[in-house]
């Protein structure tokens, strides 16, 4: 069965890695030559976790996480937590199966202290202890990459001190000094770096040096623009990236260099022109619109410096904003990587599974329950650790079909098979895979705050991620129903019918609010509008003598008005 969830093989406009990546103009290429479009996705929550992968709030960074654990279950437990946690996240088979997905590259979010102790740990001042967790954590996931030819991209996640204010990111404590504030912690970035190249100069398979993850630094004015989206100058940032370059460069003068911008990567006033002739600009992008202006500006650099860009961080978000997203992107020779792999959430392509001791962890943290006894917070925290395994999250196949096949075709295909005869029941949420407008229609489908000040999209945010709203069914363990319908909006079934000839569908349905109104139609006739009666509770609207011939059929429900709560449709035969 596992294998089965794995085989998720779509039409992938994919590009194979043939030896060291390259700045050609504007175009980052291999040894031969070719354009190469990166299609990556970042290992988020691996070497470094974000409380709200967690689903965490107010306890969002790495340390104060660590603290809480060892408050309630001792430093030793807390110790195999994370040793189990490191082990398990990502594996070979993790990146096998993202190669069969489609994915050519792997984005690395290192966390410096698997490579390195702390400035204030350091037994002499000023030297650098190496530690190999991290490095032999590096080596593996590079030996899994060159085994699937795909390309690795080492990115500083959190670097020594902290590079940002928004302190989750990079596991920033604003008790002590960041990197801007210390110049034992910039040596030691710079040192890291050096130590890095030199590891793995002669490697084709590593892609890039992804070299500091969004500064968000108020250089000029720490109070009024504290993550440095207004910075004019951001000299302290390019100086240190001018020194990790020249660091670079004195052990590996052939791998790229990529660099971010102030503001969570994009501000880079003062910065450009590059300063190396291997040098790739990246920029990040959520919850703006998929317009060419939308990202107009970073063409424009591109272009005044013919140099590459590459999205480096993108996601959290619907499939049509995914689907968006890709289309965009590609048709203007940008490659990108998503964010993250998994994480307990539903928008990503791996869900991992929370439990129900762990759920009382969180109550605990969140002041909204008691506080655990040490065994069920252990348990929970294992649990939560093994639930990590590839094998024991849930593939979103509805996410990877977004990224990969949506972007480049208007088909649709089954979600689930249904298969119908005598008796047969199709849940409201299997609706089939495809983009808004060929697999059903939505009107609120996408959050686009940044752009339009509206967080909308799926509002349930669970089971699929598509425009469409879902949540949990209150009658029935994991069950989930599609609500808050609205006129105008529609759900296409494909159907696998194994004897023509009428049928009886029945709706279950819950309409609290008002009488609505909906239409069915199968192989793209209208064949019935019918009243949906308002209810105080759940109940079965019967629609008959609905013709499906032998074989492949497709339904659509079509709300014509009113808002709707759907939960399936059943089907009986006419004698």
């Amino acid at each position: 069965m596992l294998f089965l969830l794995l085989i998720i093989i779509v039409k992938q406009h994919q590009s194979n890695a043939q030896g060291l990546l390259k700045v050609s103009g504007k175009q980052i290429v291999n040894e031969k030559g070719r354009n190469i479009i990166l299609r990556g996705v970042g290992l988020g929550g691996w070497m470094l976790q974000e409380g709200y992968m967690l689903q965490l709030s107010g306890l969002g960074m790495q340390h104060r996480i660590r603290a809480q654990m060892v408050e309630l279950i001792g430093e030793d437990s807390t110790r195999t937590f994370y040793d189990t946690w490191l082990a398990n996240h990502t594996r070979r088979i993790d990146i096998d199966s993202m190669k069969a997905w489609g994915f050519n590259s792997v984005r690395l979010p290192m966390h410096y202290n698997l490579y390195t102790l702390p400035v204030e740990q350091e037994p002499v001042a000023g030297k650098q202890t190496w530690l190999e967790k991290g490095f032999q954590m590096t080596d593996s996931l590079l030996a899994w990459c060159k085994a699937n030819n795909m390309y690795l991209i080492l990115d500083l996640h959190a670097a020594p001190g902290g590079q940002g204010n928004d302190n989750n990111i990079s596991d920033r404590d604003p008790a002590k000094p960041s990197l801007w504030d210390s110049e034992a912690n910039r040596l030691k970035t710079i040192a890291l770096w050096k130590k890095l190249a030199e590891r793995y100069t002669n490697e084709p398979f590593i892609g890039g040096y992804d070299i500091l993850n969004e500064p968000n630094w108020g250089f000029a004015d720490l109070v009024n623009d504290k993550n440095g989206l207004n910075e004019k100058g951001n000299e302290p940032l390019k100086q240190l990236m001018v020194d990790i370059t020249k660091a670079i460069r004195e052990v590996d003068t052939k791998h790229l260099i990529i660099i971010e911008g102030n503001g969570w990567g994009n501000n880079y006033n003062g910065i450009l022109p590059p300063w190396d002739n291997n040098m790739v600009l990246s920029f990040h992008k959520y919850w703006n619109f998929n317009t060419q202006e939308a990202i107009q500006h970073i063409l424009d650099t591109r272009e005044k410096y013919n140099v590459p860009v590459w999205l480096g961080e993108t996601g959290e978000n619907s499939n049509v904003w995914f689907t968006e997203a890709v289309r965009l992107l590609e048709a203007n020779n940008i490659g990108w990587a998503w964010w993250p792999l998994k994480k307990l959430g539903n928008n990503n392509p791996m869900q991992v599974l929370s439990n129900k001791d762990y759920d009382k962890v969180l109550a605990y943290w969140s002041k909204r329950g008691p506080q655990p006894s040490k065994a069920e917070a252990y348990n929970g925290l294992m649990q939560l650790a093994a639930a990590t395994r590839l094998e024991n999250t849930i593939i979103k196949r509805d996410v990877l079909d977004a990224l990969f096949r949506q972007p480049f075709s208007r088909s649709t295909l089954p979600f689930k098979t249904h298969v119908i005869k005598n008796g047969a029941e199709v849940k409201a949420v299997d609706y089939d895979l495809g983009i808004n407008g060929a697999a059903y229609q939505d009107t609120d489908t996408a959050d686009y705050h940044i752009s339009n000040g509206k967080r909308g999209g799926n509002r349930g945010r669970v089971y699929r991620n598509d425009g469409v709203d879902i949540t949990t069914d209150p009658a029935a363990l994991n069950s989930y129903i599609v609500n808050h319908t609205a006129a105008g909006e529609w759900l296409q079934y494909t159907l696998d019918v194994v004897q023509g000839g009428k049928y009886k569908v029945k709706l279950n349905y819950n309409a609290n609010k008002e009488n609505g109104r909906l239409s069915l139609y199968v192989n793209n006739s209208n064949t019935k509008k019918v009243t949906v009666p308002k209810g105080s509770d759940w109940q079965a609207l019967e629609i008959n003598d609905v013709e499906l011939k032998k074989g492949a059929n497709t339904l659509r429900i079509y709300i014509d008005s009113g808002e709707m709560d759907l939960r399936s449709l059943q089907f009986t035969t006419v004698k």
